[in-house]
């Protein structure tokens, strides 16, 4: 656990970053960034805080897991770079922001969170994985006080192998036992019987890092945290922590002068990875591996990477047979276990009123999929498709689509920010659907053509009627740590509330329109290029089949 320990770029490093970040918002007024007030900036001593437009984008729909990287600290970076990641809808980390970290203090943790979650409009998410440190539990339990606090589990191992290091060189075998305890044991009464056991056998029980740990438990063991989502696809995965965005890209050797070109970089690379996955779930069509309705559905919902993993869930069944052992009316217990393995069995609760069930293993809760012993008890009792709430939104091919705006809903100054990061990250997102897609070949960049300038044309006439809505701002953010938005003056109001009500109304009618008129635009252009490939296949073939012929 480290205390604060003061550092700087120097003066050239400090301002590098800080012009590429004047120079970012200044391009895109959703780029948001702030330097941490009351400190002597100007000598490069000033931590600072930025999260792009698409980072800020990209919280809104998969917020609700947040991992807090500060590897700089373990790995002795040259370079403080710390980062806010998360999981997107294909399972890839995905950035929610980034900092550089003069002061490893509790002043400035708190400061960085609270600078965070006011660029992320104040939206907390329902978990957080740190590197175990009193600081950063300081700043996480005063600034998400609701939010639960899980400790990297590669952390807590590093930490222990430092700690406890004449153990693990006298004893082998504690590593290997140490770590089953905390992976493998599937309930609180068996991890706490295993640590006793544990502490027993190698005569220590009196080690004051291992009673400290065990007094943190409930922020490190997987068995106290299976009841909160962190997005992990598998209950008995055993990271439990940090991943891995900016890996192979910032390291200890990375400077100052080369950080925001690795930085681009690694955005660039996970942009291009999401991209694959999206098309790869949208142009190829799983293999199914049962006649079961509910695969089908879970084919058609999940992204591909999740599918697998619903999948893999579901072809268990067949091995995981379901004995009701209590019906009480509504509620129907059942136990679940493996064939020859009866004494790993876990207990499911269907409550078959409200079609919802409740598993002992908690793989839902901590990773939104829907786990094989609960599928087991949907099999026997014949429910065919998957219920709704065991489809979380976030894991699904439409995890990005946008739902309207509440048009009686006023609109608040901190809604007016939120929307205006809203409508310029929405259009640019769609716009960048175009021009990827569009240049691939002449005959798709004709149609997306032809789709553009008829949406300008209509943004055009839009604009030209007037004046019955308020007009855009523009983001300023930076040193003063504040958004604001400057609205331009107009005397171009809403006379009455009927006025604006029925505005609204007719601008959603508007864009509901546009919106499907756009994807009719998309799906055509998803066809073009699904024929493309198809055709390149087919050549590829005739290729293959000429040279063989000319080797005979």
């Amino acid at each position: 656990m480290s205390g604060g320990r003061p550092r700087s770029l120097g003066g050239g490093g400090h301002h590098h970053v800080l012009d590429y970040l004047k120079r970012m918002q200044s391009e895109n007024p959703a780029f948001f960034y702030a330097i941490q007030p009351d400190t002597d900036h100007l000598t490069g001593g000033a931590s600072m805080f930025w999260a792009d437009a698409t980072a800020r984008m990209n919280y809104s729909y998969f917020g609700d897991t947040l991992v807090f990287d500060t590897s700089y600290r373990t790995h002795r970076y040259r370079v403080p770079f710390a980062s806010f990641t998360g999981i997107n809808h294909h399972g890839q980390p995905v950035l929610f922001g980034c900092a550089l970290i003069l002061n490893d203090s509790e002043l400035t943790f708190i400061w960085l969170f609270q600078t965070w979650l006011r660029a992320m409009s104040g939206q907390r998410p329902l978990s957080i994985t740190t590197d175990p440190d009193r600081f950063i539990q300081t700043a996480v339990s005063r600034v998400l006080p609701e939010t639960r606090h899980r400790y990297s589990k590669q952390g807590i191992v590093r930490e222990t192998q430092e700690k406890l290091a004449h153990i693990y060189r006298s004893h082998p075998m504690f590593e290997t036992e140490f770590k089953k305890c905390i992976n493998e044991t599937e309930t609180i009464d068996e991890f706490e019987s295993s640590w006793q056991s544990l502490l027993q056998r190698y005569y220590v029980m009196d080690n004051e890092w291992l009673q400290s740990m065990y007094n943190a438990r409930q922020q490190w063991v997987k068995v106290y945290l299976r009841d909160t989502f962190f997005g992990e696809l598998s209950v008995n995965d055993g990271s439990g922590g940090l991943n891995s965005f900016f890996d192979g890209y910032v390291g200890a050797s990375t400077t100052i002068q080369m950080l925001i070109k690795q930085y681009e970089k690694a955005l660039a690379s996970w942009h291009e990875k999401e991209l694959k996955a999206d098309y790869d779930t949208t142009n190829t069509t799983p293999v199914l591996k049962t006649p079961s309705p509910m695969e089908k559905q879970a084919a058609g919902l999940y992204t591909r990477r999740i599918f697998m993993k619903f999948q893999e869930e579901l072809v268990e069944t067949l091995a995981n047979p379901a004995t009701k052992t209590d019906d009480s009316g509504t509620i129907t217990t059942y136990r679940v276990a493996k064939f020859g393995e009866e004494n790993k069995a876990h207990i499911v609760c269907f409550n078959s009123l409200e079609m919802k069930a409740t598993c002992s293993c908690q793989m839902f809760e901590y990773s939104g999929i829907i786990c094989r012993h609960i599928l087991a008890v949907f099999r026997a009792k014949n429910v065919l498709t998957l219920p709704s709430q065991y489809v979380l939104k976030r894991w699904t091919t439409n995890a990005k689509s946008r739902a309207v705006l509440d048009e009686g809903a006023s609109e608040s100054p901190k809604d007016s920010r939120v929307s205006l990061t809203v409508r310029y990250n929405n259009l640019r997102q769609e716009a960048i659907k175009y021009v990827e897609e569009g240049a691939k070949s002449i005959h798709i960049y004709n149609v997306a053509m032809d789709a553009l300038r008829e949406a300008a044309n209509k943004v055009a006439d839009r604009k030209n009627q007037g004046s019955g809505g308020a007009q855009g701002g523009t983001l300023t953010n930076g040193s003063s740590q504040e958004l604001h938005v400057a609205e331009d003056n107009t005397s171009a109001t809403f006379q009455s509330t009927d006025e604006k009500q029925r505005k609204i109304r007719e601008l959603n009618a508007e864009l509901e329109s546009t919106n499907q008129r756009c994807e009719v635009y998309r799906a055509n252009l998803l066809a073009v290029l699904k024929d493309m490939e198809e055709q390149k296949l087919k050549l590829s073939v005739k290729v293959q089949n000429a040279r063989l012929s000319l080797k005979e």
